[in-house]
């Protein structure tokens, strides 16, 4: 029985929903991760620094007691975003960072951005103040083949961005592509890359096996074959430009199992167990800490935690279902299904 003891992770992309869902969701990346960046795509969107504080106040209300937890909290970003706001806002330690939604390439983006343009003098105050950019990494058009739009989000906004703001720290998110992986690998130091517990486990076959599968649709879409291992290469390779972050994403039941179903894979209750079967499978256990929890403290200039956590090889077997009261239930990852991993 292998055992892997690391320092306790961070989480670099989480949603945590909010009212019912986000009760009954936050526990589970309390109980893995010590911070987690938290995603501010709610209707409404988390756009200026007191909603970005309210909110974070509904987070720490829902742990439980006890609990050493810090959510870092994000500013969505839309064509009319006050500059003024985000930079006193992060000033003052409410945001970590602000987050690019291309118009309606995901869940709740429809206040995104609609041409980068348009956020030149944001980018430019974020430049000067040192506020990292986190890019969901698609664009959109008719144009666009679904499975392109992450290339096409790189061609088209990433690299003019990097370009023009030559200063500007960017983190691009759930990486799925082997494009994607090369132009983080390229800007080393300014650039970061986050990526999924399933786009290192399946590629969009999965999404089909057997039937539709709507549980395993998400957005990014899953990829390639040859995307998957492009992933799975960076992600344990130790290179300090890649890290963890899980794009958990909780939807209730009845609206993933839909004729227009929502995007998103609710993967926090059994996220390390995810990651670290694919750094074993990879013979590359020695370097999991640094992917978990060193490279992100790193691009986000924050210390590494220094409690400690311990995974152990012994099986353990994923709930059927996480219930909502009143509402329903969100299925999470593996749900009913063994896994080879347990978090000691």
């Amino acid at each position: 029985m292998r055992t892997l003891t690391i320092r306790r992770p961070d989480d670099w992309h989480v949603h945590f929903r909010d009212g019912p869902i986000l009760a009954q969701v936050v526990p589970f990346t309390a109980r893995q991760f010590a911070r987690a960046i938290v995603m501010p795509n709610l209707v409404p969107p988390v756009t200026n620094a007191a909603m970005a504080a309210a909110y974070r106040e509904r987070i720490m209300r829902a742990l439980p007691p006890g609990t050493d937890f810090t959510p870092l909290m994000t500013c969505y970003l839309t064509d009319g975003t006050d500059a003024a706001d985000l930079v006193r806002g992060h000033r003052d330690g409410i945001f970590t960072a602000a987050k690019l939604y291309p118009a309606h390439a995901t869940t709740n983006s429809g206040h995104g951005v609609t041409a980068i343009d348009k956020i030149y003098p944001i980018l430019a105050a974020m430049e000067e103040r040192e506020i990292p950019l986190l890019a969901h990494g698609e664009f959109v058009g008719a144009d666009i083949d679904v499975f392109d739009r992450e290339r096409g989000f790189i061609d088209r906004v990433l690299l003019p961005v990097l370009a023009r703001f030559p200063r500007l720290r960017v983190v691009m998110e759930h990486l799925t592509t082997a494009e994607a992986v090369a132009v983080v690998r390229a800007h080393p130091g300014r650039m970061g890359g986050t990526i999924t517990p399933q786009h290192l486990l399946f590629n969009r076959n999965a999404i089909f096996e057997g039937g539709l599968r709507p549980h395993m649709y998400c957005l990014p879409v899953l990829k390639r074959e040859k995307h998957r291992l492009a992933l799975r290469a960076a992600a344990t390779s130790g290179e300090a430009g890649f890290f963890l972050g899980t794009d958990s994403a909780p939807h209730l039941r009845h609206l993933k199992e839909a004729d227009c179903g929502c995007a998103g894979i609710f993967s926090a209750p059994v996220a390390l167990q995810a990651y670290v079967k694919v750094f074993a499978q990879e013979g590359a256990l020695d370097r999991f800490e640094a992917f978990a929890s060193l490279n992100g403290p790193t691009f986000y200039r924050l210390p590494p935690n220094e409690q400690r956590v311990t995974l152990v090889e012994k099986a353990a077997r994923v709930a059927e279902n996480i219930a909502v009261p009143n509402h329903g239930d969100i299925l999470p990852l593996f749900a009913g299904q063994p896994v080879d991993w347990s978090v000691d």
